[in-house]
């Protein structure tokens, strides 16, 4: 049985820090993975300007209720579904992405969590170091065969333990750094990149 193993935000949902930085002007929140590949140095980053500026969880998830699936994103996980048994694998929050897996149909979604005190932002807690990748090697403990998709730097390790990996519409850095795996810029393209690793998988 194969399964498919998408990242969220990127691939299925618009980058919600970007859409933060966008709301409230702080400029320092557009950087995502894409950007920096230490999700650790990159979430302290994140922390102290929440801090700066005073910015609480319930500010953050009232831009995040304005948000929805990117285009063609919830035909496409229809599409995969009826093909594959899903899986979300992201490096985002639950308190984050609740309202959004409800506009996506509530696809499983393995992420992490928040540590908040009185509405601020005090932490985050990792459901496991490298979650992505581990995800996969346990799914494959259950002698499930993976196809996973990603945009990031922090898709990659996923993308390397899967049996194929699909890089979606990501920055030309990452393509450069990692040309062994093929490109999807739209859902179309994704379709034909998950039928074709299928057809290879069988």
């Amino acid at each position: 049985m194969e399964l498919a193993c998408l990242d969220l935000e990127g691939v299925l949902i618009p980058e919600i820090w970007i859409n933060v930085a966008e709301r409230t002007g702080i400029e320092g929140l557009r950087l995502t993975t894409r950007d920096i590949p230490d999700y650790d140095q990159l979430m302290q980053g994140r922390l102290a300007l929440l801090d700066q500026h005073g910015l609480k969880l319930s500010d953050i998830q009232q831009v995040i209720a304005g948000m929805g699936p990117l285009e063609g994103a919830c035909e496409f996980l229809d599409w995969l579904r009826e093909r594959f048994q899903v899986v979300i694998l992201s490096d985002t929050y639950y308190e984050f992405a609740l309202p959004l897996m409800r506009r996506l149909g509530w696809p499983t979604l393995f992420c992490h969590r928040l540590e908040v005190v009185d509405d601020r932002v005090a932490g985050y807690v990792l459901r496991q170091p490298d979650s992505k990748r581990q995800a996969v090697q346990a799914f494959h403990q259950l002698n499930f065969r993976v196809i996973a998709a990603g945009d990031s730097y922090n898709d990659t390790a996923m993308l390397a333990e899967a049996e194929a990996g699909i890089l979606f519409r990501p920055p030309q850095n990452v393509i450069d750094e990692f040309p062994q795996f093929p490109v999807a810029r739209t859902f179309d393209e994704m379709r034909e990149a998950f039928h074709q690793a299928r057809l290879r998988l069988l």
